[in-house]
């Protein structure tokens, strides 16, 4: 165990939180076949717009091979089904709560009007009822029951996720498996001869730790999540589960044929960082997509590095193994179970017609130039002595207060300065990094993001433009224990 500034790191390898240690009997890694998510049909269509609804409910699940797991799941799933909607025909997904506590859902890289973007307080009740004194809803947007969200889509391809947002408590409710993917397409993208079909795949990334009957174990203070929300302050620096979980299953195995597969990896864990690697070592990821959609051109890197909230798009080339090979995915982030992501084992030669161009997209560069103002957001722990929270700019998060007034259609530098790792996500409209830490941006800031990793004594500089929407939206911490302990700002843009 280490110490940064007297707060307690129980893994030195690139993470900020503690390590809670599952008491189940754990499978064998590479024995459990990867699920792909079922893909959501809309409920009806009409000329202009395609309408979904999903029932959030409880449901006992078999993720650890012989165990039940008790779930909050979009439609009783984890993941949740996918959604896919095509670029500027709006999206209407009506939400039904038939769990026993108050939920809100964000599409996490949406170009989302206020009303649908699922600020923590605006909060739909449970279907069998709910009383405020049991716990505040923070005088938001409340509804009984159900809410509508309005997508428009109007934005490019690329792959979103949906999660809950819920105020105080979006660490334990996520942990529990409110999370799915939402896939954006296009003309653009669609023209490209990239993978598609079953050899696109989207792979959400999670740990998780376990009981002895198969529940996950988190450290909540309240386990029904109806009196008080947030972490016990042990692991207020976040959560780290000893189960790594590819699309719900531990160390999932995946049979590819010898062919390239188009791989949508998503950061779905509350606090854990991953840096994936392939081997044999001398396959390398090709990236043609970060937060926001598809690069310029393709990338190649061996390795991929994702914080929370974090998405890569990258296609992998199996044609170069004979049937047999096995491939895994690694993190070198991690040690002992947390060191294995997935496998991928090679079962025979196949017809592809696909391939990567060199020329993807047309990803419009802002400029530092074009900055009407700069904005700094300093991410920091409360000192010691007072309550247990993390702070931006010295204030928890208050949801009566705005913190930055933003023009629409003005380009703004917006300036992050953490004080250990902070995954720093904005609402409503991507971003281009500037800089980091004074120099060149990173190898993994590439394109329009949404989420980026800041390290501990770091500063990174990113380019904004919030466009269409008037309204109130926040910028947090994307690490959930962080963010249910008050590291949220909100601004308004006008």
């Amino acid at each position: 165990m280490v110490s940064f500034g007297g707060l307690a790191l129980s893994d030195p390898r690139g993470q900020t939180g503690e390590l809670l240690r599952s008491r189940a009997r754990l499978p064998k890694p590479h024995t459990v076949p990867l699920p792909v998510p079922p893909v959501a049909r809309p409920v009806r269509t009409d000329p202009t717009t395609d309408f979904y609804e999903i029932v959030q409910r409880e449901a006992d699940l078999e993720l650890l091979p012989g165990l039940r797991t008790r779930v909050f799941g979009y439609d009783g799933l984890f993941p949740g089904p996918t959604l896919i909607s095509r670029s500027g025909r709006p999206t209407v997904v009506t939400h039904h709560n038939q769990l026993a506590v108050p939920v809100a859902v964000h599409l996490h890289g949406g170009h989302t009007p206020a009303d649908s973007d699922g600020h923590p307080t605006d909060l739909i009740l449970p279907t069998a009822g709910w009383s405020d004194q049991t716990h505040a809803t923070h005088g938001g947007a409340v509804t009984a029951g159900q809410r509508d969200y309005t997508y428009p889509m109007r934005q490019r391809a690329a792959t979103l996720w949906y999660h809950d947002h819920r105020m105080d408590s979006t660490a334990a409710q996520v942990y529990r498996g409110l999370a799915g993917f939402h896939l954006v397409t296009d003309d653009e993208e669609a023209a490209l001869p990239l993978p598609r079909g079953d050899r696109d795949i989207p792979l959400m990334i999670t740990d998780r730790a376990f009981d002895a009957d198969g529940s996950f174990r988190y450290p909540t203070p309240d386990h029904a999540l109806h009196t008080t929300g947030g972490v016990t302050d042990t692991y207020m620096e976040g959560v780290l589960g000893d189960v790594i979980l590819v699309n719900g299953a531990p160390w999932p195995v995946l049979e590819v044929a010898a062919a390239r597969y188009r791989l949508r990896l998503l950061n779905a864990s509350n606090a854990r960082r991953y840096q994936l690697r392939l081997a044999p070592a001398r396959t390398p990821f090709i990236q043609i997509g970060s937060d926001g959609g598809l690069l310029d051109h393709p990338v190649e890197q061996t390795t991929i590095l994702l914080a929370p909230g974090e998405r890569a798009d990258v296609v992998v080339d199996f044609a170069a193994f004979p049937p047999g090979t096995a491939v895994t995915m690694n993190n070198t982030l991690g040690a002992g179970s947390t060191a294995q992501i997935m496998l991928f084992r090679v079962t025979g030669r196949a017809s592809d017609d696909s391939h990567v161009p060199a020329r993807l997209s047309h990803v419009e560069p802002l400029r530092r130039s074009q900055a009407v103002r700069t904005r700094d957001w300093r991410f920091r722990r409360a000192p010691t002595g007072e309550h247990p929270s993390w702070l931006i700019n010295d204030r928890p998060f208050d949801p009566a207060r705005i913190d930055a007034d933003v023009t629409l259609g003005d380009v703004e530098i917006w300036r992050f300065t953490s004080d250990l790792h902070h995954p720093v996500h904005a609402h409503l409209n991507p971003f281009q990094v500037l800089s980091r830490r004074g120099g060149a941006p990173g190898p993994y800031d590439l394109g329009w993001k949404d989420t980026v990793d800041v390290s501990p004594s770091e500063t990174v500089e990113v380019l904004v433009r919030f466009t269409d929407y008037a309204g109130r939206y926040l910028l947090h911490c994307h690490n959930l224990e962080h963010e249910d302990m008050a590291m949220m700002a909100a601004f308004r843009t006008r």
